[in-house]
Order: structure tokens, then C-alpha cells, then sequence
């Protein structure tokens, strides 16, 4: 597995999209930097959900796809709740798809995947 222009964006999307979207749900709700990091966070989102489709083993998708069309669904779904003013709706779908993201990412780093052994080899722990 090579480090192609389209994994070096989705990590980075990736990356970004877990402090940013961590420190939304962590900061207080409703102020101007929590909508800042709110749509930071959404839009580094789409571009590791969509990436990751251009991500293939051998020409195929994987189940951890999957996990790609939840976000999608939950960021419109959740994106759709705050505009019609369901504030409970939008923080239990964020939540998800935040969960869902960082779940994405340890399966991702399992050193049997070739990502993860990529770097925990690269960082000398296998």
C-alpha cells in the first residue's frame, strides 16, 4: 500500500475532523466558536467520508465503508435536525457519527490492517 495523494487527504481529513469535531462536543453549545468548529468539523467529515470510496483493495469496497455512508446519513440527518430547531436530535447524531468516526480509526489501526501495520512498523512497535 502506497501513500497516495487520496490517503495522505483522507488521513489528514481524518485527523482534523477528530480534534475538530472532539473539541465541539467538548466546548460549551450554541457559541460562535462551537459553530465554527461544528462546520469545520462537518466538512473535514465529507471529505474523509467521500475519500474514502476512492480507497479500494483491489478494485472493492470493505465493510468499513459502511461506516463512510452512516456518516453521511448522520451529518445530513443531524444537519437537517438543527436547522428545524430539534437541538436534542442534532447532538445524539453528531455524537454518532463522531463515535462512528473514531471507531472508523481504530479499526483502521489494527495492526492487521495494512494502514495500521503500516505505521505502528513505521513507528517500531511491530
Amino acid at each position: 500500500m502506497e501513500f497516495t495523494p487520496v490517503i495522505l487527504i483522507h488521513v489528514l481529513a481524518a485527523s482534523g475532523a477528530i480534534v475538530a469535531g472532539g473539541l465541539a462536543l467538548a466546548l460549551k453549545k450554541g457559541t460562535t466558536l462551537h459553530r465554527i468548529l461544528g462546520r469545520t468539523w462537518v466538512a473535514l467529515m465529507l471529505v474523509t467520508a467521500l475519500g474514502s470510496f476512492a480507497i479500494q483493495s483491489r478494485g472493492h469496497l470493505f465493510w468499513i465503508h459502511l461506516l463512510s455512508v452512516l456518516a453521511l446519513a448522520g451529518l445530513g440527518g443531524s444537519i437537517y435536525a438543527v436547522a428545524r430547531g430539534r437541538i436534542q436530535a442534532h447532538r445524539r447524531g453528531m455524537r454518532f457519527t463522531y463515535i462512528g468516526l473514531v471507531t472508523a480509526g481504530i479499526f483502521t489501526l489494527l495492526p492487521s490492517r495494512r494502514f495500521g501495520y503500516l505505521v505502528w512498523h513505521g513507528i517500531g512497535l511491530i
